[in-house]
C-alpha cells in the first residue's frame, strides 16, 4: 500500500511539472530570406508606393498593443516566450538561458549593430539595451498602419524581423525618425540597415516618402557590389 501511494504521488508530481511554467516551442527567430540581399531589397524598394505620410496626428503607441505579445502569427510568435526575450536570445552572444525556463535570458553580451559598443546584459539588472522597431511604430502608422486591424498592428509590433536589440541611448535618439532623418552612427551597418528597413516596408506594404526612398537608395548603395 505504501509503495502504491508513492507511485501515485510520483505520477501526480510528474503531471504537475508538465504544466508548470510556460511551454517553450522552438521556432525560427528570423523569417526565411530575411533580411533580403541588396539586389532583392533594391527591387523591393522600386516597387513600394511613394507618398507622403498620413494621419500622423492620430498615432498612439497603444494602437500597436500595450505590451509584448506572443499571441501572433508573426516571426517568433506562439512559442511560449515573451517577444523581448526572443530578441535577446537571438541577438546576444555568450548567452546563458534559464535552467527551468529556457525563455529567460540570464546573461549575455550585445554587440550593438548601431554603434559597435559591447553591452553586457544580466537578468533583472539595469541595462543599456533596448528593443528597437527598425521601422518605428510611429513611422509605420504614417506609412499605412493607421488603416490596419488591431491584430495586424500587434503582429507588426512583435515581429522579430522588425526588431533589434540595440544601445538604449541610440534608440532614444532615433525615436520614430525615418531613414531620411536618421541612420546608424556606425557606417559599417548602413547596408544591413537599409536591407532590413526596406524588407520590412515590403513585407507590410508600407509606403515611403520621396526623401525616405532616396535615403534608402543611398543606404543600399553602401552594400558591396
Amino acid at each position: 500500500m505504501h509503495r502504491r501511494a508513492l507511485l501515485v504521488a510520483a505520477a501526480l508530481l510528474a503531471a504537475g511539472c508538465q504544466h508548470a511554467g510556460p511551454v517553450y516551442r522552438p521556432v525560427p527567430l528570423a523569417g526565411a530570406g530575411f533580411p533580403p540581399d541588396a539586389a532583392t531589397a533594391t527591387a523591393q524598394l522600386a516597387g513600394l508606393t511613394v507618398e507622403w505620410g498620413r494621419n500622423w496626428q492620430t498615432y498612439k503607441r497603444e494602437e500597436f498593443g500595450r505590451y509584448w505579445s506572443d499571441e501572433t502569427d508573426a516571426v517568433g510568435g506562439r512559442n511560449g516566450c515573451d517577444t523581448r526575450d526572443d530578441v535577446l536570445r537571438r541577438d546576444l552572444s555568450e548567452l546563458r538561458e534559464g535552467d527551468r525556463n529556457p525563455c529567460v535570458v540570464v546573461s549575455g553580451v550585445l554587440h550593438d549593430p548601431y554603434t559597435g559598443k559591447e553591452l553586457p546584459y544580466t537578468y533583472r539588472r539595469a541595462s543599456q539595451i533596448q528593443t528597437d522597431h527598425v521601422v518605428a511604430l510611429g513611422a509605420a502608422w504614417r506609412a499605412g498602419a493607421y488603416a490596419w486591424t488591431p491584430q495586424r498592428r500587434l503582429e507588426y509590433a512583435n515581429d522579430l524581423d522588425v526588431l533589434l536589440a540595440v544601445d538604449k541611448q541610440t534608440n532614444q535618439d532615433k525615436g520614430s525618425r525615418t531613414a531620411d532623418k536618421w541612420r546608424p552612427p556606425r557606417q559599417a551597418y548602413w547596408c544591413e540597415y537599409g536591407r532590413r528597413y526596406t524588407g520590412i516596408k515590403a513585407r507590410y506594404r508600407l509606403s515611403v516618402t520621396p526623401p525616405e526612398k532616396l535615403a534608402l537608395q543611398e543606404l543600399l548603395a553602401a552594400c558591396p557590389q
